[in-house]
């Protein structure tokens, strides 16, 4: 049997005797003749277009000589009082919602009242007939 290359599964595959002896490594698949061009406008090349100047100082030497100071701080708090507020506001929102997420699981694992009742401050009440009394 013979065997062949597939490109598309990337593993041997079998193959006629053909197409054993005239491997695809060969032949030219490509042609080598430039492509008919399909749109009639012209194109620019990228050099005659202005190279982009960009007015600003580069920053990250400074950045990474500041970020990088052995001071002992952390580096989400080295810019100071912003940093700090921002660490502590996300704390103090991770952990309410943990608390909230707790007490929401206590309520649920609960079983449920057999009576009704009013779940919003009012004054209606069941009685033993089943009439509401004001």
């Amino acid at each position: 049997m013979y065997y062949k290359f597939s490109g598309f599964t990337q593993k041997l595959t079998g193959a006629w005797a053909s197409d054993a002896y005239n491997p695809q490594g060969l032949r030219p698949v490509v042609s080598t003749e430039a492509p008919p061009i399909i749109f009639a406008t012209p194109t620019k090349l990228t050099s005659s277009y202005p190279a982009y100047d960009y007015a600003g100082k580069n920053k990250v030497p400074e950045l990474q000589k500041f970020f990088q100071k052995p001071d002992g701080l952390p580096v989400h708090l080295k810019r100071g009082l912003p940093d700090q507020m921002l660490y502590r506001t996300t704390m103090a929102l991770t952990l309410g919602g943990t608390i909230y997420c707790l007490i929401a699981l206590y309520k649920a694992a609960q079983p449920r009242n057999k009576k009704t009742t009013c779940t919003f401050p009012c004054s209606w009440k069941t009685s033993d007939v089943g009439t509401w009394e004001h």
